[in-house]
This record gives C-alpha cells, sequence and structure tokens, in this order.
C-alpha cells in the first residue's frame, strides 16, 4: 500500500510531457504536411484540381521538372535568384557588421538618436517606397539591371540591430585588452568582434538569403526582361500559363525551397544560438 501511495503522484508529472511531445509531434507534421503534399503532386503526371494526387504515387515521375526546364529558361532564372542572394548576404553582412560595431563601440554625439531613427525605417513597408525607388533608379538608367535590384537592399535595419545586440555581449574588456597590443578598430572588428559574433553573423545569413530569395514585389518592378526574372517572379508567371498543370507549378515550388533549405540545415545551430544571444528570445 506505501508504495501505491509513493508512485501515484508520479502519474500527473509525466502526463505533462507525454501531451507536450505529442503536440510538438502533431505540429510538426502539419508543418510538414503541405511541403510533402507539394512533392507528391510534383511527381504525380496531370496532377491538378481535377485529379487529386494520392499520399502515394502510383505511377510518379519527373516529367514535370523535364518540361520545367526544357520549356523556361529555368536554368538561367535559378542563377538569377542565386547571384542576387548571394551578393545581398554579403551586402548585408558587411554594411550590418560595421554599422553595429559603430554604434556599439564607437562613442559619437547623438549615437541614441541616429540608431533609433534607423530602426524606425524597419515601420516603413516597401510598398510605400516603390514610386520613389522606381523614380530614382530610372533617373540613374538602372531599371532591368542587376545593380538596380539590389541597391535598395545593400542595407538593412534589422541586420544593424541583431548584430548590435551581438556585439554588446561582447565583453568590453576584449576591447581593451587588444588596444593595450597596439590594435586599432579595424583589427579589433575583424580579429576581436567578428569571431565571437559568429552565431549572430549565421543567423543574419540565412534571413538575408531568404528575404532575397523569396522576393517578389521589387524584382516585378525593378526587373523587365525575361532573362532577368528572378524564382518567384517566374513561378508567378507558372501560374498564369499552366493555370491547370499543377504539376509543373509544384515542381517549380520544390526547386525553390531546396537551397533554403539546405542553407537553414547547414545554419540552424547558429541560428539558434543568434537569436538567444541577441535578446530576441
Amino acid at each position: 500500500m506505501a508504495d501505491t501511495a509513493q508512485m501515484r503522484p508520479a502519474a500527473p508529472g509525466l502526463l505533462g510531457p507525454v501531451v507536450l511531445h505529442v503536440v510538438i509531434i502533431a505540429g510538426a507534421i502539419a508543418m510538414f504536411f503541405p511541403f510533402l503534399w507539394t512533392i507528391v503532386t510534383s511527381l504525380t503526371p496531370g496532377a491538378g484540381l481535377s485529379v487529386t494526387p494520392a499520399l502515394v504515387p502510383e505511377n510518379p515521375s519527373l516529367e514535370a521538372y523535364w518540361r520545367l526546364f526544357a520549356e523556361r529558361p529555368f536554368g538561367r532564372i535559378i542563377l538569377n535568384s542565386l547571384g542576387l542572394a548571394i551578393a545581398t548576404t554579403l551586402a548585408q553582412l558587411l554594411t550590418s557588421a560595421t554599422a553595429a560595431y559603430a554604434f556599439s563601440r564607437l562613442p559619437f554625439r547623438g549615437r541614441g538618436v541616429v540608431f533609433a531613427i534607423y530602426l524606425a525605417t524597419m515601420m516603413i513597408p516597401l510598398q510605400v517606397l516603390i514610386v520613389p525607388l522606381f523614380v530614382e533608379l530610372k533617373t540613374l538608367g538602372l531599371i532591368n539591371t542587376y545593380l538596380g535590384a539590389l541597391l535598395p537592399t545593400f542595407a538593412s535595419a534589422f541586420g544593424i540591430f541583431l548584430l548590435r545586440q551581438a556585439v554588446n555581449q561582447v565583453p568590453r574588456e576584449l576591447d581593451e585588452a587588444a588596444t593595450l597590443d597596439g590594435a586599432g578598430h579595424f583589427r579589433i572588428f575583424w580579429q576581436v568582434i567578428l569571431p565571437n559574433i559568429r552565431p549572430a553573423l549565421a543567423t543574419l545569413t540565412v534571413f538575408a538569403f531568404m528575404g532575397s530569395w523569396n522576393s517578389f514585389l521589387w524584382p516585378l518592378v525593378v526587373l523587365r526582361a525575361p532573362e532577368l526574372q528572378t524564382l518567384p517572379v517566374a513561378l508567378a508567371g507558372l501560374q498564369g500559363q499552366y493555370t491547370t498543370e499543377w504539376d509543373i507549378v509544384m515542381a517549380g515550388s520544390v526547386v525553390s525551397v531546396l537551397p533554403m533549405l539546405a542553407l537553414y540545415v547547414f545554419a540552424q545551430k547558429y541560428v539558434v544560438q543568434g537569436v538567444a544571444n541577441s535578446g530576441l528570445k
């Protein structure tokens, strides 16, 4: 009887973790199911609104992928998106890291006000800036060019905020020790600050790459030539051209998701560390 009485309080304690794991598994299945359905549809010939694909295709085929690359310059489109995403990511890493170091380590008059104004730009939606940006780039002759698509994305207020939070976590004693060794600002930035904020840099890399890779409105406005199209714009064209051939549309969606998935899987450990250390929990 005594043993039975001691075991009873343990049951409610086990119920919580079991329910938590069930909820997590159900949420994971719910989030993964649309991606699974996209893959299945892309492998089901003739899938559409009238032909609902089964979860396990009877006659799976890669014909949709072959047609995707044979009937459109999809290889060039992927290279366009990849090049713009890489250039945008590198530019934001450079500008955000240097600006974060300045806001965190270099005392100057009005630093807090300037930083607050810069953060306030995050509240301005892109739709408000489309017309003035277009007029400005048209004046500079940069419409229908890669540089015109890249210029508005070179700096990121969110990236500066994220990296500034990370730089603030680096002990200033390291800066003072490096200064005693004769290091200047550039050497402190390169050899002390950057190695200590690698998780935040990895987080910004993922966010910047995904933001550029999924960008639709600005490339649609500034890149008019078909050979300059990016992947989201091309996918929108697929939905217009292949209204009932959803296997081709879904094949394009799978191709667009794979690079982001690979990048996140590679950097997920650093993303979690970066978000935790930057105060964005």
